[in-house]
């Protein structure tokens, strides 16, 4: 059983935003501690998102419904990339910063783009 994989866990946009959930939180300790519950909580939830709605995506049947939960996973990558130039601005993290992890934005955007059109093919074809 051991070598079971869930659908979700073969995706490698899948895989990518675990990474970029990492990247995120290990950001957020550069953040000063009085945006714990405000921007850092904020990004947090955006980071987890998008692995979560991709999962949970994969485990609906109708195409129409996994194309839905792509959506929202992009949506939160779009949130995510928003906030960190935020932090920019407020200095609490650096320009390089952000262009570092906004390569992991981008290629995950890219992966998430890629599946969604191809539930839409499907969903047409």
């Amino acid at each position: 059983m051991e070598d079971f994989l869930f659908q979700f866990e073969k995706l490698n946009a899948w895989h990518e935003a675990r990474k970029l959930a990492v990247d995120v939180y290990r950001l957020l300790e550069k953040f000063p501690k009085t945006e714990n519950y405000a921007l850092c909580d904020q990004l947090r939830r955006a980071a987890i998102s998008v692995s979560s709605n991709i999962a949970e995506g994969t485990g609906r049947m109708a195409i129409k419904e996994q194309i839905h939960f792509l959506e929202i996973a992009f949506g939160s990558l779009m949130e995510i990339y928003s906030q960190l130039q935020i932090a920019v601005d407020l200095n609490y993290i650096t320009p390089d910063d952000l262009k570092i992890i906004k390569h992991r934005i981008f290629t995950t955007s890219k992966l998430i783009s890629g599946l969604r059109a191809s539930k839409i093919n499907q969903l047409n074809g």
